[in-house]
């Protein structure tokens, strides 16, 4: 049996983001769906996903998109049946780093400059979305205007606790074969880090040019065709 694919979504996007992708894969023969992040907090976000792998029969690939990298990170070490790992536009953490550090030696990102802090019920810790005029520029500059509105509209936030907390396992990379889709116009997350941190952890690299960090939506069969290269080299 061909291993199950799980899309994880992260920060100011949720599972619609893997719409595209899904099709393709499906088109492949390969079963995918999209599990959503919680964006809590990187244990319990790695935690729920891992769940979600576990109660997966047979074989699973997982793939993580910008915040869903260090998730999928969490997750694949701590889900035995995790065979492989994708990153999407993402983190690359090691242990003790978190997301919100661990690109610091490159020049920051227009993201930082974008975020909007909101108060949630429980929590002295704000949760944060993207200021609406400045998520196509820092997000989606390479979609349809449709697609960037309505990505804009869906934003689920994220607390500050999820870009703030350290890995606290041995990354799943470590042990598993990795792939990295790297937009080379990524706004979001610098491409640089992205390059240097895929290479560090020898990860097999395909990189988008001028691709923004919603290569999902806009440049979907690309993405599929790594992933779909993943679930052949494990099956």
């Amino acid at each position: 049996m061909s291993p199950t694919v799980l899309l994880v979504h992260g920060a100011f996007a949720d599972g619609s983001a893997w719409n595209k992708v899904i099709a393709h894969l499906r088109e492949a023969g390969i079963s995918a769906r999209a599990v959503p992040n919680q964006l809590r907090g990187l244990t319990a976000d790695g935690e729920y996903v891992a769940s979600a792998a576990a109660q997966t029969e047979g074989d699973v690939i997982l793939v993580g998109h910008s915040y869903g990298g260090p998730v999928v990170t969490y997750a694949g070490t701590s889900a035995s049946n995790v065979k492989a790992l994708v990153f999407v536009a993402a983190f690359g953490l090691d242990k003790g780093q978190n997301a919100q550090e661990a690109p610091s030696s490159f020049p920051a990102s227009e993201l930082v400059d974008a975020l909007q802090p909101w108060s949630y019920p429980g929590s002295d810790v704000p949760e944060f979305t993207l200021d609406v005029d400045k998520y196509r520029s820092v997000f989606a500059a390479d979609v349809t205007d449709d697609e960037a509105a309505a990505g804009a509209a869906n934003q689920r936030p994220a607390s500050g606790i999820a870009f703030g907390e350290p890995l606290s396992l041995e990354p799943a990379w470590k042990r598993l074969p990795t792939w990295w889709v790297i937009p080379g116009a990524d706004n979001a997350i610098n491409p640089d880090y992205q390059k240097a941190t895929a290479e560090k952890i020898g990860a097999k690299t395909t990189v988008l040019e001028g691709g923004s960090h919603s290569i999902a939506v806009s440049r979907p069969r690309e993405v599929a065709d790594v992933i779909i290269e993943a679930v052949r080299s494990v099956s």
